[in-house]
């Protein structure tokens, strides 16, 4: 069964392709690849992110707080109508990241965040995150906001399974057609050639990491795929605006 509670510490760093495969190389020493991309080079993760009309969710994340949260359903590659994906409620609390999440067939994640009823209890579900999801869909008034695509290389520690690095790339985004079963398209995200590297560990991260990531000038980054998407939307409309005016 897939792991439906997450409780980590999350740091990210933008690296170029360069950069990626020196550091990719380097961490096989003392990681492996995980099932997924043992078989394939890299799995597709599709992802669409519920908000408010007045965007307060992603609004109140940007500015900071000690605490934010954010409701998206996840599936991997493109999914059919009766296909497994996962509902998520993701919070960051005094910079720990909470993420719980419960399996549903596509057309009943729909239907609860549509309704806020929730689903009649399969032995796929998770008992208490829907009760929490049910919670939270009363408190927020959620409409889907975004789509959001990436292809993702994932390692494991070979000692640890508490440490975990990902390698997402190709991240690209739309604001239409927000159905995840309508493919896996949209527009850049970031320049081409970058890559997000994410360090996900329980507690703190192994002395041979932080030497590894510091003889490679690896600086972390403050980095929101759905927080960068808002701005870069916010800074198109503005443009458009001015275009308009000066018409």
């Amino acid at each position: 069964m897939a792991i439906e509670v997450f409780n980590r510490y999350e740091n990210k760093y933008l690296l170029d392709t360069e950069a990626y495969h020196t550091i990719y190389s380097a961490l096989l020493d003392y990681m492996e690849p995980d099932e997924y991309n043992r078989q394939h080079g890299f799995y597709s993760i599709s992802n669409l992110y519920f908000d408010t009309k007045q965007d307060s969710l992603i609004r109140t994340s940007l500015a900071k707080p000690k605490y934010k949260e954010k409701l998206r359903l996840r599936a991997y590659g493109v999914p059919e109508q009766d296909a497994k994906v996962y509902l998520e409620i993701k919070k960051k609390v005094f910079g720990l990241v909470n993420k719980r999440r419960t399996a549903l067939r596509l057309n009943e994640a729909y239907e609860f965040v549509r309704t806020g009823i929730e689903p009649e209890y399969r032995d796929y579900m998770n008992k208490q995150v829907l009760r929490e999801i049910t919670y939270f869909l009363q408190r927020y008034e959620l409409e889907p906001k975004v789509y959001l695509a990436y292809e993702r290389k994932a390692l494991f520690c070979k000692k640890s399974r508490d440490l975990r690095i990902t390698f997402d790339t190709n991240m690209r985004s739309r604001r239409y057609d927000l159905k995840l079963e309508q493919g896996s398209y949209g527009e850049p995200l970031v320049a081409e050639g970058l890559w997000l590297m994410e360090v996900k560990a329980e507690k703190t991260v192994p002395l041979w990491l932080a030497k590894l990531l510091s003889e490679h000038g690896m600086y972390r980054t403050s980095f929101s795929k759905y927080g960068n998407e808002y701005k870069k939307m916010l800074k198109s409309g503005s443009s458009e605006k001015e275009r308009q005016v000066y018409a």
